[in-house]
């Protein structure tokens, strides 16, 4: 495991100019980094020839994408395939039945899927099946499975109080061994929950709230420790702070906008959502095209947030909306076709960076995954990996399993 992570650090760095950058921003210049026109011109030629309906093919089909940009960086292939010898098999999960479909009433689709693969990948593990601590527990949907399956307690850790009310209302009423705990999970209180022979689960716990979770962990020796991680990028600090002292010796640092980029996928979202971001990027872009031009923009100004809804009201309000949220007037007359034409000109420029930065996003999200693992196994934890269900239910699949050496 740490030569693999040592060879993926290595060609990450070796090629970051082809993911260290944000094709927003990249887009805005209308022409492609000077290092790939230096090193990569082929690849220019390429993208050139794409067009978006294409572009988007690549961005729902992870093998397609991979296939035709590995002419361009074949060690992709070789690192996946290693990679991917980490990955134990999975099964589909079965549908819950008399009573744990009763505890699972009301949970939505997509969450009620992650927990029945979660819940079976513990199943096919071997170590202790409680006492369970469940980390950011929400109203405890996993906790609540856990507890029925396996007779054991569980003690659901959560911050909103009133998540920790409905959850421990529902544990009581069907009778399950569930204790809610609220607190702050950056609270040094917090590390009280941890005993040497719980069973510690999180089902997308993000960035710090997880790895915060695994140092209590390790702390207190706990027998074992299953989790998914996700949203890397919601840390305390500007860059990310490795975990395993493998990873704290590379020379690869990560910034929080870098943690992003394992996050730039929407296929649970749908043809809608990919229209209204289309929509909305094609309106930003202009605008900033606009803003150089009449505002006197000098470097990327930024704009709020707007509500998908009132994108329906076309480009020109989305510009007006834009200066009165900053306090800017625009002149009586402007060309409003001329900069919507610009940004959705950029916009199909930026979406054929994304797909080259793209060919590395799951890469970057191994990485961070095998820190995971190497601080876990440098602890003293036989550790294993698996993809707990299909990128369809959620991108953010890994699920990682720590058992306490004897």
């Amino acid at each position: 495991m740490k030569a693999t992570f040592n060879q993926l650090t290595e060609f990450l760095l070796r090629q970051q100019d082809f993911w260290r950058f944000e094709p927003f921003l990249q887009s805005l210049h209308f022409g492609y980094p000077s290092a790939w026109q230096q090193n990569m011109p082929q690849l220019i030629d390429w993208l050139t020839k794409l067009d978006l309906k294409h572009v988007e093919a690549l961005q729902d089909d992870a093998k397609l994408h991979i296939a035709e940009l590995s002419p361009f960086f074949p060690e992709i292939v070789e690192l996946q395939h290693s990679l991917n010898s980490f990955v134990l098999p999975t099964e589909i999960a079965q549908q819950p039945q008399g009573a744990e479909s009763r505890l699972l009433t009301g949970v939505p689709g997509r969450k009620m899927a992650q927990i029945l693969a979660i819940t079976q990948e513990i199943d096919r593990q071997s170590g202790v099946k409680g006492p369970w601590l469940e980390w950011c527990s929400g109203k405890g949907y996993l906790g609540r499975l856990l507890a029925y399956r396996y007779q054991a307690p569980v003690v659901s850790f959560e911050f909103q109080q009133a998540l920790c009310n409905d959850g421990q209302a529902f544990a009581d009423q069907q009778h399950l061994p569930m204790c809610f705990v609220q607190g702050d999970a950056f609270d040094a209180n917090a590390k009280t929950l941890f005993e040497s022979k719980a069973h510690v689960v999180a089902l997308h716990a993000c960035g710090d709230l997880h790895t915060v979770m695994l140092k209590h962990a390790v702390e207190h020796h706990c027998q074992a420790i299953s989790f998914s991680p996700c949203c890397y990028h919601l840390i305390k600090s500007e860059s990310y702070q490795p975990l395993s002292v493998t990873a704290q010796q590379s020379a690869l640092l990560l910034s929080r906008n870098e943690l992003r980029i394992p996050l730039q996928e929407t296929v649970t979202g749908g043809e809608r959502v990919r229209r209204h971001r289309q929509t909305e990027m094609v309106y930003r872009l202009g605008f900033q095209a606009l803003g150089k031009d009449v505002l006197g923009f000098g470097d990327y100004e930024t704009v709020p947030s707007i509500k998908k809804s009132l994108l329906d009201l076309g480009f020109t309000h989305f510009c007006r909306w834009a200066c009165d949220e900053k306090g800017w007037t625009l002149p009586a007359a402007v060309d409003w076709c001329h900069y919507q034409s610009i940004g959705e000109q950029q916009f199909q420029l930026m979406e054929k960076l994304s797909a080259v930065q793209g060919a590395f996003r799951r890469l970057l999200e191994w990485w961070l995954v095998l820190d995971r693992m190497l601080f876990l196994d440098e602890h003293g934890y036989d550790v294993t990996v698996s993809e707990f269900c299909s990128r369809a239910i959620t991108p953010r699949n890994f699920f990682i399993q720590g058992i306490k050496r004897s």
